[in-house]
């Protein structure tokens, strides 16, 4: 097998990839933003004791990311919806960016923006090049 036939096996290996680790992500997120007591999570995240509607959004928004980004391309039924749901994770990092800088903490926003960049490259991968 040639370089050129094998960029594509490699390229979806690392998107197979991407997407796992998005997912297992996201499921944290989820997983502690809507099962763990409130108490427990102000701990953690203090902005969450003063926004629990906020929480409980955003950690259903979570589990539907962690859904998408797998899911359909792994079932292979509708696989675009694999490519929105990178897009909808990468509006949600955008928002929680903002939502972190108009609180002064920006220090905490490194994380967001990886998965931002992570969540481009699974859109762009599985919206341009490596389509199931």
């Amino acid at each position: 097998m040639s370089y050129m036939e094998k960029r594509p096996v490699v390229l979806n290996g690392v998107l197979w990839t991407v997407q796992v680790l998005l997912a297992l992500l996201f499921t944290w997120a989820a997983a502690m933003k809507l099962l763990k007591p409130a108490a427990g999570l102000a701990l953690m995240w203090p902005w969450t004791a003063a926004h629990r509607g906020l929480v409980l959004f955003t950690g259903c928004l979570d589990l539907l990311a962690a859904i998408g980004l797998v899911l359909p391309a792994a079932l292979r039924i509708r696989p675009v919806l694999t490519v929105y749901a990178a897009w909808g994770a990468c509006v949600l990092m955008v928002a929680a960016i903002v939502f972190h800088l108009l609180r002064g903490e920006a220090a905490g926003t490194g994380v967001n923006i990886i998965v931002a960049l992570m969540s481009v490259f699974v859109a762009w991968g599985r919206g341009r090049k490596i389509r199931l």
